[in-house]
This record gives structure tokens, sequence and C-alpha cells, in this order.
């Protein structure tokens, strides 16, 4: 590993903190690669001539920001990221793939319950209609990158528990692929709850993303609500001047 470039500025913030301002913005500015392990505290603590425990507390505020993973065991490691385009329709699992790393679920809860008010308008629905319900973590290498819920007309997934890691692959065995979808991405700020299952400090900025998807008649067969790490994803459109 070579020698890190961290240089500390003469401010009041505690050093600690500079040294993780520096080595965040070398992990956002590519210094570092995704999956790269980071100089370990006790090498850190030697390259900048400062205490373990400050050396730790550093890298504390890096995973705490969602740069940086910990593996038990084997050591600090930055974390998977992913570039989505805004103009093509995939699936996670499908993104993730693209990208090299390996997907995966972590399922909290699978059912069929009865409708609620927003979910029979989003999907088109009669009241009283009954819906399957996903509740899941995603995952990117075993690194948690997005709490979801997607929900879907019962005569779409009659049995939730027949869904693997990827619902659109189970989606394209019965013939109800999406071939488009509305999506609104926003900010907010994590709940004691979702910061718990994002692992981030609670208030923490999150992306919070709504996706209807619709086959090509106009079927409404899937809404997802997706709260994503942000330190996690990039969202790219292009945009062409028109007239």
């Amino acid at each position: 590993m070579s020698q890190t470039s961290v240089e500390f500025k003469a401010d009041s913030s505690p050093l600690y903190m500079q040294i993780a301002r520096k080595l965040s913005d070398e992990v956002r500015n590519g210094r570092y690669q995704v999956d790269q392990a980071l100089p370990s505290e006790r090498t850190l603590s030697e390259q900048l001539n400062v205490s373990r425990v400050t050396a730790r507390k550093a890298i504390d505020q890096l995973v705490e920001q969602g740069l940086v993973v910990r593996r038990r065991g084997s050591g600090n490691y930055i974390a998977p990221r992913i570039e989505q385009p805004l103009s093509h329709l995939t699936s996670f699992s499908e993104q993730l793939q693209q990208r090299g790393y390996t997907p995966g679920s972590r399922w909290l809860k699978r059912s069929v319950v009865v409708a609620s008010a927003d979910e029979q308008l989003s999907l088109a629905l009669s009241p009283g209609s009954k819906v399957a319900r996903l509740e899941r973590l995603r995952l990117a290498d075993d690194v948690v990158m997005a709490y979801e819920v997607s929900v879907l007309p019962e005569a779409v997934l009659p049995r939730p528990d027949a869904v693997g890691d990827s619902l659109y692959e189970y989606l394209d065995s019965v013939g109800k692929l999406p071939a488009r979808a509305l999506q609104h991405v926003r900010a907010m700020n994590a709940s004691p709850e979702l910061a718990r299952q994002l692992e981030v400090a609670e208030g923490r900025a999150v992306l919070f993303i709504t996706r209807i998807a619709y086959l090509e008649s106009g079927e409404a067969v899937e809404l997802t609500h997706s709260y994503c790490h942000s330190d996690h994803y990039d969202f790219v459109a292009e945009m062409r001047r028109t007239g």
C-alpha cells in the first residue's frame, strides 16, 4: 500500500475528522477502487504519526458514511457503488451483475394482504383487492445497499415465496416483465427503524425512490418503494436540447 497523502489543515476540528475528510475525498475521487482494502488502523497510525485510537475513529467515520465496509478478520474495504442510468429500466440484480457484483436479498417479510388506498390507486386496483408485499434488504457482495418494499397484484404474484433474488426474473418467467416505468427520486432523513435496517446513523440522508412499472398494455404490475444508501448510488441522466 502506498504512503497516504493526508495533509492536516490548521482548523479546529478533531484530528480524526480531518483524516476522515481527506480519506473520504480520496475515496470519492477514485484513488481507492471498489473492494480495495484501506490501510489497517496500525498502518494508518504509523503513516500519519497518530494514535491507533485516532486512526480507528477516522475509519469509523468512513464506515458510518457508507464509503467503507468492515469484514471481520479481513480488514476495511471500499464499499460497492452503483451508477444507474435513468433512461433504462433494469432490475437491481441486473444492475449489479453488469458491474461485476453479486446481488442478494435478505428477506424480512413476504405476504399477501389487502391493498392500501395508495396501493389501489398506484396499481389501478378495486377496493378490497389483495396484493403480494415483499419486504427485503438488497445486497451487493453482502453489503446492504437498500431497504425495499415491492407490491404486486395477487393475480401477478399469488405466491410471494416464489420470488428468489430477482423479482424481474420471476416476472419474466410468468410473462409479466415490465416494459416501462415511472420513477421518482427524492432525499429524506432516515427514521430510527430505517437507520437500523440500512446500518446508518439516525437522521442520515437517504434516497427514497418510488417506481411504478407497467406492461406494454398499460397494466401496472409493480409498485416499489426503495430506501437507498445515498453513498452507494449515482443516478445519471443524459439530456438533449430540443426545439
